[in-house]
């Protein structure tokens, strides 16, 4: 009798969940395989014909049965930011700001010219990003307090469109404000030119005031009112494109007040939230052990906070989580959401540039608060350099390096590599290297911990048909 055909795995990509695993393979799908399941995977032994079989087929994870058009076409997908050059160039237009943040080391404003990028300068900076061979450029204004440095901002966009007439690039321009030094004129010049803004906002008054402290008074005040202009503009305007965002940054004193946090963005009628770790990185890294935290309570925080989220949508209001959006959209459609922090390998240098006041280039934001804190390990060059010319930098090719999941062997077993990456600032800050000991480190435990609640959340077919919405229609499983 002729004995059955049984599955050989391709490859051997595995993390333990609880009493289950999830599996993976090239193909960049991931499954949950029960115990008794996975040893037969494990030992070859799924026999032709059951539905195990089917649907290790049907991932990718069976050597008999590979379709390698499907490979090809799943791992494009979850690099396609890849090799599109610098995409998004940061202007840090001054280090001054009128703030004093827990988490931050930017100074008082003054009345020197001192720590103001010049108009020169951001003409250079703004050169050198439409030199990328990426068609979609943005163009991010930050600070410090990027209003503080208006007269440049101002012109810093102006010509920025001015060389877009002759470029035709897809060109984004976008401001990153406290909103506390807004005031009519720049309201209409921003909303007139289309600029976008993001503001901070870290959760309810008491919170954010806490976080964001401001001799001036109530910065939650502030940023709210400007807000909601912004909002009222935009719904004028009709364009989804001009609707003000925000940001939280999550401290010790965040952990907890979860609920709170989402429904003050959900009073605010922002549409959704992006839940994020804090960064031992530049100035918060002193700081941490007032305001920071381990993996696991990040992580409890996070749970809470998207479960009330789901409780929101099934109610029948639409109310995004954005970071489980972005996991999302790799899991279920193999897709790079263009997400810099979170590719293989990153998007230092590749994917963005950030330009300090004084003309300096780094490969990240990143890369340029560490040398705020006297650190030039990731400077790349001179503003008005090529994008060319700044990526063939040794700083650009360790982060490379570095961040390639090919060549960190924890991951190379790994269920989540097809979908992870890791950030060698982080790495660099707080082990050492870029290239870190990732086993060891707080960065794998978090996007595990991330990866695991996504994906659970997604095989409940209720909380999966929210976030398919949340995509913009149907998922390619």
């Amino acid at each position: 009798m002729k004995k059955p055909n049984t599955g050989e795995p391709l490859e051997l990509r595995f993390e333990r969940d609880g009493g289950s695993y999830l599996v993976s393979g090239p193909a960049g799908r991931l499954l949950r395989l029960t115990a008794a399941e996975f040893a037969a995977f494990r030992a070859g032994k799924v026999k032709e014909g059951t539905a195990l079989f089917g649907r290790l087929a049907g991932a990718g994870l069976l050597r008999q049965r590979l379709d390698f058009d499907d490979i090809a076409a799943r791992q494009a997908g979850l690099s396609a930011g890849a090799s599109s050059g610098p995409g998004l160039h940061i202007l840090v237009l001054t280090l001054r700001c009128n703030h004093s943040c827990v988490y931050c080391r930017a100074t008082a404003a003054g009345n020197g010219a001192s720590g103001l990028m010049t108009a020169a300068t951001a003409r250079r900076a703004v050169d050198t990003a439409f030199s990328s061979a990426n068609p979609e450029i943005t163009v991010e204004f930050q600070g410090g307090e990027a209003l503080l440095n208006w007269a440049v901002l101002k012109e810093a966009a102006l010509y920025a469109k001015k060389l877009n007439r002759r470029a035709g690039k897809d060109l984004k321009l976008t401001v990153v404000t406290n909103l506390s030094v807004m005031d009519e004129e720049k309201f209409a010049f921003l909303v007139k030119e289309g600029i976008s803004v993001c503001t901070s906002l870290d959760g309810p008054a008491g919170l954010h005031n806490a976080n964001r402290r401001w001799s001036g008074g109530s910065s939650h005040a502030t940023a709210v009112r400007w807000l909601g202009r912004f909002k009222a503009a935009a719904a004028r305007d009709g364009s989804a494109d001009s609707l003000p965002s925000a940001l939280m940054t999550t401290t010790r004193q965040s952990l907890p007040l979860a609920a709170e946090i989402v429904e003050e963005y959900r009073a605010l009628g922002l549409g959704g939230i992006f839940l994020r770790p804090l960064s031992p990185i530049g100035y918060a890294a002193g700081v941490w052990p007032e305001i920071g935290y381990g993996p696991q309570e990040f992580l409890a925080f996070y749970r809470a906070a998207l479960d009330r989220v789901m409780r929101i949508n099934y109610a029948g209001e639409r109310f995004v989580e954005r970071n489980a959006a972005l996991l999302a959209r790799k899991l279920l459609r193999g897709e790079d959401p263009n997400y810099l922090d979170l590719r293989s390998p990153c998007g230092a240098a590749i994917g963005q540039l950030a330009y300090n006041w004084d003309g300096g280039v780094y490969t990240c934001d990143e890369g340029r608060m560490v040398a705020a804190c006297g650190d030039e390990t990731f400077r790349l060059g001179r503003a008005g350099e090529t994008c060319a010319a700044l990526l063939a930098r040794p700083a650009a090719r360790v982060c490379a390096m570095a961040s390639c999941l090919e060549a960190q062997h924890y991951c190379a077993r790994c269920a989540f590599k097809p979908f992870c990456g890791v950030c060698p600032v982080h790495n660099y800050c707080v082990q050492g290297s870029p290239a870190g000991d990732i086993a060891a480190g707080g960065w794998c435990a978090l996007q595990k911990g991330l990866f695991k609640t996504v994906f659970k959340l997604l095989e409940n077919k209720r909380a999966r048909a929210v976030v398919e919405g949340w995509l913009g229609g149907g998922s390619a499983a």
